[in-house]
């Protein structure tokens, strides 16, 4: 985090519901001040509006836009589930959005890549919401200039670990595989959770383990519960830095379904959430929320999803203060 902790006297907090009614005022992230309000930050919630990386159902770019409408929903004072006033205990802006290149994938992601890199300057910690999964690997390259190799926790339906898709060697299905041959994961403390559905080839399965990757299923909630879940995942990543990357389609598809790539049998908002707060004390450097695709959503319910986990994430960061 920054040098210095931020005061709570010199906190600017989010636009007060009790006194503008939450459908009106700033549209940032739970209403946050932007960026430009603020002299420094501890948390910059960040917009990556690219899908060019998706291999089905299109429309993430527009993730970012409906998840802070969404986020309007919430009641950010306190989260009585971890027991902190996260907007008053460090200072967390609304950095906007990257102003990614929709037409060349290169150029894109050395855009994301660069616009973190100058957020993370100071030493803050960024969250951003996607997006397709592709921005995942140049906020990984971002991050690894400040921490090094990190730890993954990856909530998602998929592995993310295939090699190309139609000769393309980044799209938001291999982000996984190439952060993993650039060296930004450390070896054997990354996992994946809520893995499900078929697969093109068993190979698939075979490199991932390769890889250093643990897979936790999501038919495992069923077998040993959330609790084993989340003791396995916790000895998993130990004390190494962590990035926590939540692809909306590890829920459900009736608890998500504006998403590019629903698979049946997911798990419940419930136990994501469940999941999530039980990594509280973990040492998160970054994380993300992507593949929200408003097209396909309904009442807005994979949007606030989204919006919940963005600030479940902003929450847990501003509770754990880092040593590094």
């Amino acid at each position: 985090m920054n040098e210095a902790k931020t005061h709570a006297d010199e906190i600017i907090g989010p636009v007060d519901g009790t006194v503008v009614p939450r459908f009106a005022g700033a549209s940032t992230f739970v209403r946050l001040p932007t960026i430009d309000e603020c002299r420094r930050y501890d948390i910059a919630v960040l917009g990556a509006p690219f899908d060019s990386g998706t291999s089905y159902r299109p429309g993430a770019r527009f993730g970012p836009l409906a998840v802070r409408t969404a986020s309007r929903n919430l009641r950010p004072s306190f989260h009585p589930d971890l027991g902190v006033a996260p907007l008053r205990a460090v200072q967390v802006v609304d950095a906007g959005d990257v102003p990614v290149n929709p037409f060349d994938m290169a150029v894109a992601v050395d855009q994301i890549r660069d616009h973190a890199s100058d957020l993370l300057a100071n030493r803050s910690r960024l969250v951003t919401i996607g997006g397709d999964h592709t921005v995942a690997l140049p906020l990984l390259r971002a991050l690894h200039a400040l921490h090094g190799p990190v730890a993954l926790v990856h909530f998602d339906a998929h592995l993310d670990t295939w090699d190309t898709y139609f000769g393309a060697p980044v799209t938001h299905g291999t982000v996984f595989r190439r952060a993993f041959e650039e060296g930004l994961l450390v070896h054997d403390h990354s996992v994946h959770v809520g893995i499900r559905g078929p697969v093109y080839d068993e190979l698939d399965l075979k490199d991932d383990a390769a890889f250093g990757f643990q897979i936790v299923r999501a038919g495992d909630i069923d077998r040993i519960g959330l609790n084993e879940i989340v003791a396995s995942v916790r000895s998993r990543v130990d004390d190494v830095p962590v990035y926590l990357s939540v692809d909306i389609d590890v829920l459900d598809p009736a608890f998500a379904p504006g998403t590019g790539t629903p698979e049946m049998g997911g798990l419940t908002s419930r136990e994501l959430l469940h999941l999530l707060r039980a990594l509280d004390g973990l040492p998160l450097v970054g994380g993300d929320v992507v593949e929200v695709a408003p097209a396909y959503d309904h009442a807005e319910i994979t949007a606030l999803a989204a919006a919940t986990v963005v600030y479940d994430i902003v929450t847990l960061m501003a509770k754990e203060p880092l040593s590094f």
